[in-house]
């Protein structure tokens, strides 16, 4: 896949000869999604042009202060108003059945979270459900042995609108990011209905390095076609 440096965001490393972001932009199309904002952070200029140079019509907006996918989130909010909306890192790649599968699987809910069933639930965000697979809680990395869930955030959502409420009040983390995971509980909390959507076949994360995790935290935002 290439070689992960300062000097090359992880959205734009080579997958079979071609930048990841690319690939992204192939399979949400496939999936019906006509509408691009991109939020920007570490090295915005190479990631504005690599989208530009894709040829799908693009919004950009840069996130000033890399300080987690919550805020990054938030600079959607005036562009998509109250529509529902697709929103994935530039570093997950997924199949575009899974795109159009959450949408259909959107209405009657206030989101929908796509999750992967995990042999270690403890490595990622560990996402509990009932028998109805609404989302109960969502833990980021829950000790050693206090999970009873094999189920982990795929890092692909599907939101309405008033998500962007709980990201406007998402606390300050330890690690000195405001998180998406906070907003998806407090939606839950405040009885929103939320729901899994299991993945299957393919779905690949570029990984995330310790030096660069902090600095290329880049949310992606899709706006949803023919969703009402």
């Amino acid at each position: 896949m290439g070689e992960l440096t300062r000097e090359t965001p992880k959205p734009l490393l080579p997958l079979n000869g071609r930048p990841m972001l690319h690939h992204i932009f192939d399979r949400i199309a496939a999936a019906g999604v006509t509408e691009v904002f991109l939020v920007t952070g570490y090295l915005a200029d190479q990631m504005e042009a690599a989208a530009s140079a894709h040829g799908i019509s693009v919004t950009f907006k840069r996130q000033e202060e890399v300080n987690g996918t919550a805020k990054a989130a938030l600079l959607a909010r005036e562009w998509v108003n109250n529509d529902p909306f697709l929103l994935t890192y530039g570093d997950i790649l997924a199949e575009p059945q899974h795109y159009a599968g959450m949408r259909d699987d959107f209405p009657g809910t206030d989101g929908v979270l796509a999750a992967r069933h995990v042999p270690d639930p403890y490595q990622g965000a560990a996402i509990y459900i009932d028998e109805t697979r609404r989302v109960l809680r969502i833990i980021e990395k829950p000790p050693q042995g206090t999970s009873t869930t094999n189920w982990n955030s795929a890092g692909i959502y599907v939101f309405s609108s008033p998500i962007f409420d709980e990201l406007e009040r998402v606390p300050l983390s330890q690690r000195g990011e405001y998180e998406l995971t906070s907003a998806i509980t407090q939606s839950i909390d405040s009885g929103r209905h939320l729901r899994m959507f299991s993945l299957d076949g393919d779905w690949l994360d570029v990984g995330r390095p310790e030096d660069l995790s902090k600095a290329q935290a880049i949310a992606r935002s899709f706006k949803l076609s023919g969703s009402e």
